[in-house]
């Protein structure tokens, strides 16, 4: 079965295939650019302080989640409005979510700041103030930075609401490239601070986002231009009612992730986290394939629902199926020469045990069959389900890894514990994916 045959050959599905072709062509150089990054960065700070950066970097993904789901109700709706042609909703969409971005980062960083200047934050994450003593104003800055670009980073739902997920691929590319330029030039110029890498690291997002800004919405669609006339509060509302679903889903996976970093750092050391995030960065590009081929289905399938296109939907499950399979035994693959490839990416400065990779590699598997059923369940607007697992699952993990790892001093006991808690979930998408497509669900199931 070519690739043609398998993604199918009816338009909705045309999209899709140049999308992910697109994708693959766009994402390949962002796994080159971050693989390149990860010992140029390690080069640059050294062990400890590429720990304690992982550490505040994974705790942007809390500011990453701020948008309360607007973004992502805002790619469901636009979606639907495109389907039905009204493209004054779709701008009064546009407008509305624009402006309760601004809103809500404005007071998210008014809290962020505060909150950084009145706690210890050294002691938080056990750092060594004698190493890095102006851990505040890094993060204040990071903080700044990162929250001016994620206000424009909405632009890139746009694009996925209009089924141009490669689009939006683009821009978070365009920006890795910037990082790594920029810490290239700083490391043979070695200016090798903590300081310069979060800057890099913050700023050029943002440069990119603020050049997309322009071409989107004053070239390319004009029509879709943010407006203040357009702005209404009630639509804003609506995008949250449907969006906050989608903020608590992506919360907690932020929870599950995030606190990993900050567990390693207190109950270990921030050298720890290197290693951890090494085999991580490893096994997170078959997620990063498999994401790049689903990601399309999401719009696609709410644009097929609201055209009343079930056929559509069933033929897409199974050629996700096929996908699924092929990309779980390309993990497996990736297992079988991880040693070989830490070698070749990193040398001998840090060594990643092979259970590490084992358990790695089982907790991104999990994730791909998971994530299999939830695209088409989001694009379903399906999410009450997934709702109250994945949060029962972030719940949980906290004290859950504390206690694990007071009994068993290992950093594999936090991976272990991840893979543990998200298996209900999995099997409950599995359920619920099955009876949705059979027309049997009902109940919480329909929900």
């Amino acid at each position: 079965m070519n690739a043609k045959s398998l993604l199918g050959n009816d338009k909705r599905t045309i999209l899709i295939r140049k999308n992910v072709i697109a994708s693959f062509a766009i994402k390949g150089w962002s796994g080159i650019v971050l693989f390149l990054l990860v010992p140029l960065t390690l080069k640059c700070l050294g062990t400890y302080e590429n720990g304690i950066w992982l550490t505040i970097s994974s705790m942007l993904l809390w500011i990453e989640q701020m948008d309360i789901g607007l973004g992502n109700g805002l790619r469901n709706k636009l979606a639907v409005y495109i389907a039905k042609d009204d493209l004054q909703k779709a701008k009064t969409a546009v407008s509305s979510t624009f402006a309760m971005l601004m809103i809500i980062m404005a007071t998210t960083l008014a809290i962020i700041l505060t909150v950084i200047q009145c706690t210890d934050i050294w002691s938080f994450l056990n750092v060594d103030v004698r190493i890095v003593p102006n851990l505040k104003e890094i993060a204040s800055i990071v903080a700044i930075l990162f929250c001016s670009s994620f206000v424009l980073k909405f632009t890139g739902n746009v694009y996925m609401g209009l089924q141009l997920p490669a689009v939006n691929n683009v821009m978070v590319v365009a920006g890795q490239t910037l990082i790594f330029v920029g810490t290239a030039v700083f490391y043979f110029l070695k200016i090798h601070s903590m300081m310069t890498i979060a800057i890099i690291n913050t700023a050029s997002p943002l440069i990119v986002y603020l050049v997309a800004y322009y071409i989107t919405f004053y070239i390319k669609y004009s029509y879709l231009r943010p407006s203040r006339r357009f702005i209404h509060y009630d639509v804003a509302k609506e995008l949250i009612k449907q969006g906050i679903l989608f903020f608590i889903l992506q919360m907690s996976g932020v929870v599950l992730f995030m606190s990993s970093n900050i567990l390693i750092s207190r109950f270990f050391s921030p050298d720890n986290v290197t290693p951890y995030q090494i085999a991580y960065r490893y096994f997170s590009i078959i997620l990063l394939v498999f994401g790049i081929i689903s990601t399309p289905y999401w719009s696609a399938t709410t644009d097929a629902f609201v055209r009343e296109d079930t056929q559509w939907i069933i033929k897409s499950g199974k050629r996700l199926n096929v996908i699924t399979a092929i990309i779980c035994l390309g993990a497996l693959f990736m297992l079988l020469i991880s040693n070989l490839v830490y070698r070749l990416w990193i040398g001998l400065s840090v060594a990643i045990p092979w259970s590490m990779s084992i358990a790695m590699a089982v907790y991104v598997v999990i994730l791909i069959i998971s994530l299999r059923y939830s695209c088409i369940l989001n694009g379903l607007g399906k999410l009450r389900l997934q709702l109250i697992f994945t949060a029962a699952a972030a719940l949980m993990y906290i004290p859950v890894s504390a206690l694990a790892v007071r009994y068993y001093h290992s950093i594999i006991t936090l991976i272990v514990v991840m893979c543990i808690v998200n298996i209900p979930g999995l099997i409950v998408n599995g359920i619920q994916y099955k009876k949705l497509i059979n027309n049997t669900a009902t109940g919480i199931w329909n929900k």
